[in-house]
């Protein structure tokens, strides 16, 4: 156990999360997720579980640690709901206001289609599975810089 850190952060996660170099990206996603499958694919290859939690509560954890860049004009995705073309769902303004409130600076979330979403969560560097029974609480955050040392 570490001091500070919130306890649903796995060691695993908290490796990855330090690991993860500027551009890199996470995918948080929910319990539809065709998880294992697509996490093979990622840079990684590493399926972080985290059963019990919802993704709001896993994604508040992760940008605790995690900055979201601001060298791009979105960061954050999240999947867009199936024939239903400009639906943001309450999950999704829940993440943005998270991510929002953890970053010093703005944070632009842009939805993308399902299949989209699936190959982009391929290429990300791992995909962490929350146990949400929310349709569409799957997310992309893309790491930022963190530009000064926070010691004591």
């Amino acid at each position: 156990m570490l001091k500070g850190i919130d306890p649903v952060l796995t060691p695993d996660l908290l490796w990855v999360l330090a690991a993860m170099g500027h551009g890199d990206e996470l995918a948080v996603v929910d319990r539809n997720f065709p998880a294992s499958s697509v996490a093979r694919d990622t840079n990684s290859g590493r399926l972080l579980a985290l059963p019990g939690l919802d993704t709001t509560r896993a994604v508040a954890a992760i940008v605790e640690l995690l900055p979201l860049d601001s060298f791009v004009d979105t960061a954050l995705w999240h999947m867009a709901p199936v024939d239903q073309a400009g639906v943001v769902l309450p999950v999704h303004h829940e993440i943005h206001r998270v991510c929002l409130a953890a970053a010093d600076h703005p944070i632009r979330m842009d939805a993308m289609e399902r299949s989209a979403f699936y190959a982009a969560a391929r290429r990300c560097f791992a995909l962490v599975h929350t146990s949400d029974d929310r349709p569409y609480a799957c997310f992309i955050l893309k790491k930022g810089v963190v530009f000064e040392a926070r010691l004591p």
